[in-house]
């Protein structure tokens, strides 16, 4: 008998309707013929409790850190049990093995976890499936490879399980019981990625409400010219008052030179015009597209996120969501128009794209040597039905046709000018920008272009029909949304001051992964360290004391985004796994030193007026909206006796917030 192992039931079914033969449902299985294909639900297991390698660890005590397991254990997830019995009888039974996880770390590490937790000491086959439709499925079934090709993928997903675990779990209990040694009341989760984004934000927090508006002053002079007329601007020079940006702080030079401007003359002295031409922007990844969607239609990363999963399992519409690539493979080209043809037949704006698209073209999104174990996002071909869908499901849907059938239409083609005169021995710039060929344009909706010059000849003369000022203040950094934070977690670098750092990380995948981005987010709205405010994503009170109580090196991206990049190289077999988890405890063993009351307590009187409370359910009920019980309210009582207490042992909320924090798959 062949078992199947695939990550989830929807995988599974899709498996089991490409076998041929009859299906027939069992017990947590479905069996075709002589293979049976039963399923994990994510993570059937997780890492032990700390308490699980030495009972004396259900006490927390400083004096127990750091706690790191000689050797690492993991236990079945409470609601996985009836499917990992499951799992243990088909294996026991099975004469052959393929793993199914989807084609990504995570989806390595659980199934594979599962498989040597069950004592399976055969040979494994790989499946890997990004396309749910039974065409693709077939494919994928007819080129099964051999798992041990994908050792290396599953040591970084247990390097990185292990390295989370040891972080969250020391970090967390050592700042719980400082802050509650300064009089905090609850448990402060410190994470390996969690804790670095928060800092983003409560740092730009910071920025904006230290920030002072400062007026600064535009000269503009409408020019008349031999075609026409044109707005240009005055260039003040070093030595007038500028700022680093070099705009001009001073009103008094710009009034002394508009003085003199009307129906003065000069000279067009410079005048740079380029034809450029531009390549459609790519197809998604995972996160280009959250940063897009949550731009155009305000949608939440986790939102785009859940969707995308929608479209793929339920809709078998896209192809596996949670990819941090690009590109498409070369073969999928020759048949991608008719794909597109057949998706988007049933769609008013799909047709209306597909008119202009030319399918003989060769994009340059359709490039193997940019395709890794995943590819961007795209239609899997079944047709799309608006109307099966919810409006949020069309709308993404939408975003991902359209960035793959612009790849099939020309290039944007502009005529971009730059034009510099001299006027009363002053310089004044203008620039302008013609389309010349609209190209794949028109699918996109932008800001509005810079309108373009006109016709203009070097040394042709200008005269000045109109002159003022624009007085202006500076504006403070914006606000975090979940677009911006997206994306600067994808571009991590640039908040990164370091210069050898910020080298080494402008060529990595940034902070966190495709598929854990938006549970970062989410993870720090739902534990109170970050809340949304008109769109924006602001740090809470809680979550700048946390930031300021905690070493600068614990809040700043650069440790954690060069983990992930050690992380990938040992994806790619380029490192081992020992040398990472060695360097890993020796960063935390620094950190845990600086775990410091007086600092926790100056942290949480400095925080108390920077950020907003997060949100709590009313007094006495919990957030069911239900009244609290009376069990529930003892519990509340001996949970303040023992945090206002000496000694070290949290309450058993406490324990469990930690455990629920550090399970599988979670940034703690």
């Amino acid at each position: 008998m062949r078992l199947i192992i695939a990550e989830k039931p929807s995988l599974a079914r899709a498996i089991a309707d490409a076998l041929p033969g009859r299906t027939q449902r069992r017990d947590g299985a479905l069996e075709v013929g002589d293979t049976w294909v039963s399923w994990c639900l994510g993570h059937l297991l997780e890492p032990a409790p700390p308490d699980a390698y030495d009972p004396r660890y259900k006490q927390w005590r400083l004096d127990h850190l750091p706690i790191v397991p000689e050797r690492w254990r993991l236990v079945p997830r409470h609601k996985a049990r009836g499917q990992l019995k499951v799992l243990r009888e088909l294996i026991k039974r099975a004469d052959s093995l393929v793993h199914a996880g989807d084609p990504d770390r995570e989806g390595q590490l659980l199934v594979q976890e599962v498989i040597e937790h069950l004592g399976w000491r055969g040979p494994v086959a790989r499946l890997l499936i990004s396309d749910l439709n039974r065409p693709a499925v077939t494919r994928a079934l007819d080129t099964l490879q051999d798992n041990r090709r994908y050792q290396p993928l599953y040591e970084a997903a247990r390097a990185r399980s292990r390295a989370d675990w040891l972080y969250g779990i020391n970090l967390s209990r050592a700042w719980t019981l400082t802050g509650r040694q300064a009089g905090h009341d609850g448990v402060l989760s410190v994470g390996r990625v969690q804790t670095p984004v928060l800092g983003l934000v409560a740092r730009r927090d910071i920025d904006i409400a230290r920030f002072e508006p400062r007026p600064y002053h535009v000269l503009w002079a409408d020019l008349s010219v031999a075609a026409g007329e044109l707005r240009a601007w005055w260039q003040p020079q070093e030595h007038h008052p500028l700022d680093d940006q070099g705009r001009l702080l001073a009103r008094a030079p710009a009034e002394a030179l508009l003085a003199h401007l009307p129906g003065a003359e000069g000279r067009l002295t410079q005048l740079d015009a380029r034809r450029k031409r531009q390549n459609a922007p790519l197809p998604y990844s995972l996160s280009a597209l959250q940063v897009d969607a949550a731009r155009r239609h305000r949608f939440s990363a986790q939102q785009v996120l859940d969707i995308c999963q929608a479209l793929y399992e339920r809709h078998q519409l896209i192809t596996y969501p949670r990819s941090d690539c690009r590109y498409l493979p070369e073969d999928h080209r020759a048949g991608m128009g008719a794909l597109l043809e057949r998706a988007g037949a049933g769609d008013e704006a799909l047709r209306g794209w597909l008119t202009g698209a030319d399918f003989t073209r060769r994009p340059r999104a359709f490039d193997d040597a940019r395709v890794g174990a995943h590819h961007a996002l795209a239609p899997t071909g079944k047709p799309f039905v608006p109307e099966r869908l919810s409006q949020p499901e069309a709308a993404i849907y939408r975003l991902i046709a359209r960035n793959v059938i612009a790849q099939f239409y020309p290039m944007l083609e502009t005529r971009e000018v730059k034009a510099e005169f001299t006027i009363l021995d002053e310089t004044f710039r203008a620039q302008g920008r013609e389309i010349l060929v609209a190209g794949w344009k028109p699918l996109f909706t932008s800001r509005d272009e810079a309108p373009p010059l006109p016709p203009l000849t070097e040394g042709e003369p200008v005269t000045v029909a109109d002159a003022g000022i624009d007085d202006k203040l500076t504006r403070p950094p914006e606000p975090f949304t979940d677009a911006s934070l997206i994306k600067a977690m994808m571009n991590i670098a640039r908040y990164v001051e370091e210069p050898a750092v910020k080298r080494t990380l402008r060529d990595t995948d940034g902070l966190g992964t495709e598929a854990t981005r938006a549970a970062v987010i989410e993870t720090l709205l739902k534990r109170g360290y970050l809340v949304r405010q008109s769109g924006n994503l602001r740090a809470t009170a809680t979550g700048h004391a946390l930031i300021r109580a905690l070493p600068d090196a614990a809040t700043r991206p650069e440790r954690t985004a060069l983990w992930e990049q050690r992380l990938r190289a040992i994806a790619e077999a380029d490192e081992a796994y020992q040398p990472f988890l060695d360097g890993l405890l020796a960063d935390l063993r620094e950190l845990l030193a600086a775990a410091d009351a007086g600092r926790m307590r100056q942290a949480l009187g400095e925080a108390r007026n920077l950020g907003p409370a997060p949100k709590k359910p009313a007094s006495g009920k919990p957030a069911s909206g239900k009244p609290a019980s009376k069990k529930a309210k003892a519990s509340s009582r001996r949970r303040r006796s023992i945090q206002s207490g000496s000694s070290d042992t949290p309450g058993k909320s406490t324990r469990r917030g930690t455990r629920r924090a550090t399970r599988q798959g979670d940034d703690t």
